[in-house]
């Protein structure tokens, strides 16, 4: 080792940083993230995946199903383990809306054993008047 130290990154790829990152599988999918225009870097559109990001951007990142929206903290010098990746950034994304709660209930499929005993009782509290 000649002791001479590798200068910090201070920018660096989209694709690269979101592939080391941990927020796509692959590299490919990073850049086709990119290239769609589903990144937005301090709300202004990412329109190609050499696009430079450096710490403090603020990215949204508009995935399949999700919006997330993140902080860089930190340039990423490869793909490591998933505590590694959550080093470089902040998940700033806002908590979902509660869901509904009626009195219809929410988890779907056949309704348990007391909520179908409720059911009958409230049956027969209607229809069996005399």
């Amino acid at each position: 080792m000649s002791g001479v130290e590798k200068p910090a990154l201070e920018k660096q790829r989209i694709d690269k940083w979101l592939f080391f990152a941990r927020v796509v599988k692959s590299r490919s999918l990073a850049a086709k993230l990119a290239d769609g225009g589903k990144v937005t870097v301090n709300d202004l559109k990412c329109g190609s995946a050499s696009h430079a990001v450096k710490p403090d951007d603020r990215l949204v990142i508009d995935l399949d199903r999700v919006e997330r929206v993140l902080i860089v903290r930190a340039i990423g010098e490869r793909r490591g383990p998933a505590p590694e990746a959550a080093l470089l950034f902040e998940d700033v994304t806002p908590a979902p809306a509660p869901k509904d709660t009626g009195l219809v209930p929410t988890h779907g499929g056949r309704p348990e054993k007391s909520e179908r005993r409720a059911y009958e009782r409230l049956r027969a509290q209607i229809f069996d008047r005399d």
